[in-house]
């Protein structure tokens, strides 16, 4: 019967990604435009962030939220926003296509960059982000989906790199006021910056430095796994 269950769990993901992913790609027409709305607004739940922002100042120009549509853009482009950084990467879809139509229109540079939310990243993609915060140009935005892991994990860095925070100060991006769960998936997120500030407790070393020399993907996300697979034995 579970082994039933866990087929039949599959095919309605299988059926709702082929039907997320059947429409919702083309913004060139009217008619494709209301299509690529219900897209936003029904798959990637657009019409929550008319209402609600998630969005923070970090400092020094930086400021992190959700997935700004459309309709913020005049705000931000009132509040003197120049580039937006996506962390969720460039796309076919609605959401992608609505925000880089709107920040053509509003003359702000847009700067695609994927990480991961409920995985660490390839070393490369967060050397890479630092390089994006020596270059950006100020004020600019970070985004993803909801404002919560991604933009998280990207502000702390931003504040541990650019700002000189601490560990614990930069730590507190990830909190639940920005509706990240460390008890779920993304808590790969915190442990990275656990790691960081154990193995640099008794030798400082730059977040960039450490990232260039010391990151270990798999061994932190096995590090995790287990440490998970620990916490749930003792339930």
């Amino acid at each position: 019967m579970a082994g039933f269950l866990q087929r039949l769990y599959r095919k309605a993901q299988e059926w709702q990604i082929a039907r997320n992913s059947s429409y919702g790609m083309d913004i060139s027409t009217p008619e494709a435009r209301r299509e690529a709305r219900r897209h936003a607004n029904m798959v990637d739940h657009a019409f929550l962030r008319r209402f609600w922002t998630n969005m923070h100042p970090l400092g020094g120009g930086a400021w992190r939220s959700n997935q700004p549509g459309p309709e913020r853009f005049p705000a931000l482009k009132e509040m003197g926003i120049r580039t937006i950084v996506n962390l969720r990467g460039p796309s076919a879809f609605a959401v992608y296509l609505f925000e880089k139509e709107a920040c053509e229109e509003h003359a702000i540079t847009l700067i695609d960059h994927q990480i991961g939310a409920y995985s660490l990243s390839p070393r490369d993609a967060y050397l890479r982000l630092f390089e994006i915060f020596d270059r950006i140009e100020r004020p600019f935005l970070m985004h993803c989906k909801s404002g919560a892991d991604r933009s998280g994990l990207a502000a702390a860095l931003y504040l541990l790199d650019q700002e000189g925070a601490t560990v614990d100060q930069a730590k507190r991006q990830l909190a639940l006021k920005y509706i990240h769960r460390k008890g779920s998936r993304s808590g790969i997120l915190d442990f990275l910056l656990e790691a960081y500030g154990a193995d640099t407790a008794t030798n400082p070393m730059p977040i960039r430095q450490w990232i260039a020399t010391r990151y270990d993907r798999d061994a932190l996300t096995a590090a995790f796994s287990t440490q998970k697979a620990r916490k749930a034995g003792r339930k």
